[in-house]
């Protein structure tokens, strides 16, 4: 049995048990302890630490997520760290709300319910919790699904919300050559079995906060907007919502009826089609539709977003080219929320 040890971390004065087989994030997870996360996988910076006294050791992470002089200073990346001493541990960026209303990591036998196209390469695939019968997460989170016949998995997001217990649907795009997707055509059916690990992210709403909300996405990235699009309207959530949806043509839209019909149900609420390949782009009915990259015609339609939290989920690219947007419109920090997990394509 491998050796066990205590994490102090500060400034908030939380205590956890790690042990020498395990990375620091994942026993935090183990423990319902919701550390700051993005990628798990040493490539983004989003767990990033300053270790205060001990003994650990990071392998497999990307220098570009913490570059040999930070760690020479005694910054980790949690997600790639090993505890082999009692440590305390400085946390550069926390939510302390939501440092222990996490939920507990699980892994769910799950078979397939069903698998449905909604476009020409986004997919719809609702799993069934077999063992466990009940799958808890937040809307927002993802999941790692693993690759039958496989020890990999990829993750992907929930579009679904504790409303619909029974399924829980992902939105998964299929890139040539995908691993996982490539399945969906040919390889995985209706009453398969996947097994589930999660929930991952921190990409939730927060309790108590007032402002405006922008939601930007693109491809796949429908699926953790609608989950939180779906929980605002369950809950009577009150405040505003700008949803900036990026696709190539009309026939790349999906949902929309749904989404139009669950804006109904908030208090101020409009879905912006943002269409890259369609020049002068025709009326779609109750939708508004621009022409131009999604954060092209979020830039020129928003005004204010250092006022609005942004909820942002799509391809890497469009993820970077909005963070630069808003960095430009000097938005806070800690009003932007995305979890930067890497596609096969952009691996």
């Amino acid at each position: 049995m491998a050796d066990k040890h205590r994490i102090n971390f500060e400034p908030v004065d939380i205590e956890m048990e790690v042990g020498e087989d395990e990375y620091i994030l994942d026993a935090a997870f183990r423990q319902g302890i919701h550390l700051m996360h993005g990628c798990r996988e040493g490539r983004c910076s989003a767990c990033k630490s300053f270790v205060l006294d001990g003994d650990i050791d990071m392998e497999n992470y990307s220098t570009f997520a913490c570059n040999e002089s930070e760690v020479d200073e005694g910054h980790v990346l949690l997600c790639r760290a090993t505890a082999y001493s009692d440590c305390t541990i400085e946390l550069l960026n926390f939510d302390e709300d939501e440092l222990l209303s996490g939920v507990p990591i699980q892994e769910v036998r799950t078979k397939v319910a069903a698998i449905e196209s909604v476009t020409k390469d986004i997919v719809s695939l609702r799993l069934q919790p077999v063992e466990p019968t009940t799958y808890v997460f937040k809307p927002g989170q993802y999941s790692d699904l693993k690759i039958p016949g496989t020890e990999d998995h990829r993750s992907f997001s929930m579009a679904t919300t504790q409303s619909t217990p029974e399924q829980v649907e992902f939105l998964i795009k299929k890139y040539p050559g995908g691993k996982f997707a490539g399945l969906l055509d040919d390889g995985i059916t209706v009453g398969d079995e996947i097994a589930l690990t999660g929930p991952y992210g921190s990409f939730t709403l927060k309790e108590g906060h007032v402002l405006p909300m922008v939601f930007i996405g693109g491809g796949a990235g429908m699926a953790p907007l609608l989950s939180l699009l779906r929980h605002m309207n369950e809950t009577d959530n009150t405040r505003r919502v700008r949803f900036y949806y990026g696709a190539r043509t009309p026939q790349d839209l999906f949902y929309v009826d749904e989404i139009l019909e669950l804006g109904k149900g908030l208090t101020d609420f409009t879905f912006v089609a943002c269409l890259s390949e369609s020049m002068d782009p025709p009326p779609l009915g109750e939708i508004t539709v621009e022409d131009g990259n999604v954060t092209d015609v979020v830039g020129r339609s928003e005004t204010e977003l250092a006022r609005t939290e942004v909820y942002l989920c799509g391809p890497p690219p469009m993820v970077d080219a909005a963070l630069e947007l808003l960095e430009a419109n000097n938005t806070p920090h800690d009003q932007i929320f995305y979890d930067k997990f890497t596609s096969p394509a952009f691996e």
